[in-house]
């Protein structure tokens, strides 16, 4: 399973049942877990630690060091789950001072040409598709997906089960459950499409859509919005979701909907 024509460090870590196809390159201190498929032309470098059952196609770079003037070479890992696919040519870099760690979690679908820079943390069940570039130290929540082409600044952090429209710039945070379109990026509604195929209810659904209406479309700042949801609105686990993220948004959150 594993070709005589690929490069394989004596200190790597192999778990079972694991494939590596021709001229692909493994570097020491790399681990990689049971049943995972890496094809042709793949590098690791030291500090990949890449989960089971996963699937990395050719010419992905993994865990080369950070693009980042600051990098002192400190020991630092990225960090796979289980059951994510990395697409043809993603680079993936190691994590700097800052967190030490660079990590995507498990079940994602990373496509063909993406850049993780350092320091990025990718949630469960994350969908990135081709040529989006993710600059150092975003958080990407669980469920969330960004669309084609995309460009993410650095320290964003986008919310759960939020949808980013392909081609977009993104400079500020995108809050969860929402919809992000146009330039400047804005709110386009609630993902309900997203979240009904993810077992929501329709009730759920317009409890979020309730909580949007008065943050994008009652012309009211960030602070008043919030204190009239929680006098208004009824306490569940989506509006404090909303709530907090609102709250703890350093860049500040896209704005409401533009016409």
């Amino acid at each position: 399973m594993i070709s005589k024509l690929s490069q394989i460090h004596p200190e790597a870590t192999l778990g079972n049942n694991v494939t590596i196809e021709p001229f692909t390159t493994l570097h020491e201190n790399v681990e990689i877990g049971d049943d995972t498929w890496i094809g042709s032309n793949v590098t690791i470098y030291p500090g990949a630690r890449i989960g089971k059952g996963c699937k990395i196609f050719p010419g992905a770079v993994i865990s080369a060091i950070p693009q980042d003037l600051k990098f002192q070479g400190e020991d630092s890992i990225v960090e796979i789950g289980d059951h994510t696919t990395i697409r043809e040519c993603v680079t993936v870099n190691r994590g700097t001072v800052d967190k030490k760690t660079t990590k995507i979690g498990n079940s994602c679908l990373v496509m063909a040409y993406v850049h993780i820079a350092h320091d990025c943390i990718i949630g469960n069940h994350v969908i990135i598709a081709n040529t989006v570039q993710i600059a150092g130290h975003v958080t990407v929540d669980e469920w969330a997906f960004i669309g084609g082409s995309s460009a993410i600044h650095q320290f964003v952090k986008i919310g759960m089960h939020s949808m980013i429209s392909g081609g977009s710039l993104v400079r500020k945070d995108v809050p969860p459950y929402t919809k992000a379109a146009r330039e400047p990026l804005s709110y386009a509604g609630v993902n309900s499409l997203g979240l009904r195929r993810r077992g929501f209810s329709g009730e759920v659904i317009n409890q979020i859509q309730e909580v949007y209406r008065y943050l994008f479309l009652h012309s009211l700042n960030n602070s008043r919005a919030l204190e009239e949801i929680e006098v208004n609105l009824p306490a569940t686990r989506e509006r404090d979701e909303i709530v907090n993220f609102i709250r703890s948004s350093e860049r500040g959150v896209m704005k409401g909907y533009i016409q």
